[in-house]
């Protein structure tokens, strides 16, 4: 009798040998979705057939007429893989010798460590207790060549959760004193954004807000972030963007109406105070990259029912991650998401401010120095002066606000919504204006 490991070898030798599609059954855990026959070069959804249990399939999915969304579905499929912007990926593909990135996502039968659908082979026995990255072990091969640790091609383990990481920093998943950990790095010239990982991550903690505790490591002399993976083998991440793309939206609704909206008809509660807090961290240390895909909420993946609000991650695109020290400042060199065009505009959602203990952040400015001390290679004083200084003003404009707030100031003008809210692309890195 074969073992696991041998019959999953003899099933992907099968699958990759010259056969132009591949028939797979879309599973969320153990119960079986739709199937799907799949483009084994392009990883183009080619076919959606004999949809089982159409509650099951992703959020923002259509399903009508007893027929799948098959284009909605494809978008779905393919924003699951690395995207063509990640740092560092077209070295990785020719290492690994594949046309793209969507290639790589069949190799591990789709698994990821933020939900729980994967693809089963059509008449193989795998099972997800089997395979899951929450409960078994897996490859660091493609961690070491999406990280830059392998130069040459050679035989890798495709097994791996790195497979379908989004985000365009270079990152990996890692196995740590048995937990499922997240190590990203940072973009040139600067590195800041393991750094800033870390200084929200403080900030979160004297302002008692949920959130992924980060902390810092170097490998290489390279700075990375570390958190914790907050999925387990039993929930799932759904995004902003995949809640709001269940709900139509009319042209009267903004952008954050229609989330609040959203959130609300999904039985959540107390949506607004968990965005409040968001918007808030967001304004103190000026994120550019609170897109969509990065905040949202968590459910159970085999009920379905709603757990609640994700806590906050991904927040190092912050600072000013990618300007020189004279620009950090500059309000009018700042991008900001999800809602508004601007972090004061955006302020202007809050509807209470009055959860903010102030006295907490006595002294943070002296953290943010002690924390910045470790990156004298990638920030010298004057950038971290420009940082300090740059926390400290919109700490005065934020307590200002909050004492001359009542819930009667809040303005949410369409004019002023995001007019694009995707992730940052850092193939450009430093801002030269």
């Amino acid at each position: 009798m074969l073992i696991l490991s041998e019959r999953v070898c003899i099933i992907n030798e099968r699958l990759y040998k010259g056969e132009k599609h591949h028939e797979y059954v879309l599973m969320h855990k153990n119960i079986p979705v739709t199937e799907l026959e799949i483009d084994s070069i392009t990883g183009y959804i080619l076919k959606v057939n004999n949809t089982e249990n159409p509650k099951h399939l992703p959020m923002g999915i259509g399903f009508t007429k007893n027929t799948v969304d098959r284009a909605a579905l494809n978008e779905w499929w393919r924003d699951r893989s690395i995207p063509a912007s990640r740092s560092g990926i077209n070295k990785a593909l020719d290492i690994l010798e594949l046309p793209s990135t969507q290639a790589l996502l069949t190799k591990c039968y789709g698994l990821s460590l933020s939900d729980q659908y994967w693809l089963k082979p059509k008449g193989s026995d795998i099972s997800w207790e089997d395979i899951n990255f929450f409960d078994n072990p897996f490859s660091e091969d493609i961690g070491d060549v999406l990280i830059g640790k392998v130069k040459h091609s050679g035989v890798f383990d495709f097994n791996s959760p790195d497979n379908t990481s989004d985000g365009c920093l270079k990152k990996r998943w890692k196995i740590i004193n048995s937990k499922r950990c997240l190590v990203k790095g940072g973009s040139n010239p600067f590195m800041q954004q393991p750094f800033n990982e870390v200084i929200a991550s403080k900030l979160m903690d004297r302002l008692n807000i949920q959130h992924i505790e980060y902390s810092l490591i170097w490998d290489d002399n390279l700075p990375y972030s570390v958190c914790e993976d907050f999925i387990d083998r039993d929930t799932e991440l759904v995004s902003a963007w995949r809640i709001m793309q269940s709900f139509k939206k009319d042209n009267n609704t903004s952008v954050y109406q229609h989330y609040i909206n959203c959130c609300e008809s999904l039985g959540i509660k107390n949506i607004t105070d968990d965005i409040d807090k968001m918007i808030v961290v967001d304004f103190l240390i000026a994120n550019e990259d609170r897109h969509q895909n990065n905040f949202g909420l968590i459910r159970n993946a085999e009920t379905l029912e709603w757990i609640g609000t994700a806590p906050i991650f991904d927040s190092g695109s912050s600072f000013g991650y990618d300007k020189l020290a004279a620009q950090i400042s500059n309000e009018k060199l700042l991008s900001c998401k999800p809602f508004k065009k601007s972090h004061k505009e955006q302020l202007k959602l809050v509807k209470s401010f009055d959860w903010i203990d102030f006295d907490n952040l006595n002294g943070f400015s002296e953290e943010i120095r002690e924390i910045l001390s470790n990156s004298s290679d990638y920030a010298d004083e004057n950038r971290t002066n420009a940082i300090v200084r740059t926390f400290e003003k919109r700490f005065e404009y934020l307590q200002a606000l909050a004492i001359n707030h009542s819930q009667n100031n809040i303005i949410d003008d369409l004019n002023e919504d995001v007019e694009e809210d995707i992730a940052e692309d850092y193939t450009n890195s430093i801002n030269m204006c």
